[in-house]
């Protein structure tokens, strides 16, 4: 593409993503017309429910393999980029990411700059990564999936938030007891790197590459390109305690997980039924749960140092 055109983008905004719900739409629409026009990037901004996004996503991947643009970007938390990249992945059309969420994991992940500007800079750039993503039984995920305490904690935050009006954090601190208590222990057998291993866990979380699991980073990656899925399932000794310590980062590898690494694993269970968190969104899915990576599959834009 000669250096001089203007690099031209559909932007696809969840509506009700965090950012947006305090700034206000005007706002932020003010603040993106702004930094789009500095960076001397045409963009199309579109906001959108977090429902119509798949949708609109599709579109816009036809628009760019007609060539009739030259990305998609997404903004909006992990769940709004899971949706867009779950369109995109495979097809090598670049995703932008503008990080408008409440803990923006694979934005920070990509050393993506968490304010509208220096994201919108990022983009301009055109320097681009290849990432690895995740898949359940065909569904993508960009972060992690997990098994147990996290997709219950969601579901019971969630009841808290529509019987009262609760921001996430204090809906989440309030259902966190109550799920403990009640938190039932799976009896799962993975296989994985030719190993089948039986365990009784109540809580496993499959990572799109390796999470670091000290502070001061922790619950961050290092690298989002390496093709392994890490598999960490939490020790039965208490249900408790290992939850505690992984909300403080104080979790000890040896004492409260065992961790697998490999390319796929599938993973059975005694109950016909899971519930299962995709970054951050909770579905029931059937056993058995056939995880894989897919290297490389996502091409996004990202700094420099993150470019291959």
């Amino acid at each position: 593409m000669p250096s001089l055109s203007r690099l031209r983008v559909v932007a696809l905004l969840n509506a009700s993503a965090g950012t947006i719900e305090r700034q206000g739409d005007k706002t932020l629409r003010e603040a993106l017309v702004s930094a789009f026009e500095k960076h001397e990037v045409s963009a199309v901004l579109e906001f959108l429910p977090g429902a119509e996004l798949r949708s609109a996503a599709e579109r816009a991947r036809q628009q760019a393999v007609a060539g009739k643009i030259d990305a998609v970007v997404v903004g909006g938390g992990d769940g709004s980029i899971r949706t867009v990249a779950s369109v995109l992945v495979g097809s090598d059309v670049p995703l932008g990411i503008l990080p408008l969420g409440t803990l923006n994991h694979f934005a920070k992940d990509l050393r993506i700059p968490l304010f509208v500007d220096g994201a919108v800079a990022v983009i301009a750039s055109r320097e681009k990564s290849y990432v690895d993503v995740g898949e359940l039984n065909g569904e993508i995920f960009i972060n992690n999936s997990s098994i147990g305490i996290y997709p219950y904690l969601v579901v019971e935050r969630e009841r808290r938030r529509r019987r009262r009006r609760l921001s996430k954090w204090t809906a989440m601190a309030l259902a966190l007891p109550r799920v403990l208590r009640h938190l039932p222990v799976f009896q799962l057998t993975i296989r994985i790197q030719g190993l089948v291993e039986p365990c009784r866990s109540p809580c496993v979380f499959i990572g799109n590459n390796e999470y670091r699991l000290t502070v001061p980073a922790f619950g961050r990656r290092d690298s989002l390109d390496r093709g392994e899925l890490c598999v960490y399932v939490a020790k039965v000794q208490s249900r408790f305690w290992p939850a505690y310590r992984s909300i403080f980062g104080r979790l000890d590898q040896q004492r409260d997980l065992r961790t697998f690494k490999g390319g796929a694993a599938d993973i059975s269970s005694q109950r016909n039924w899971l519930l299962v968190a995709f970054d951050g969104e909770v579905e029931t899915v059937r056993s058995p749960l056939h995880y894989r990576t897919r290297p490389g599959a996502l091409r996004v834009f990202s700094p420099v140092h993150n470019a291959r």
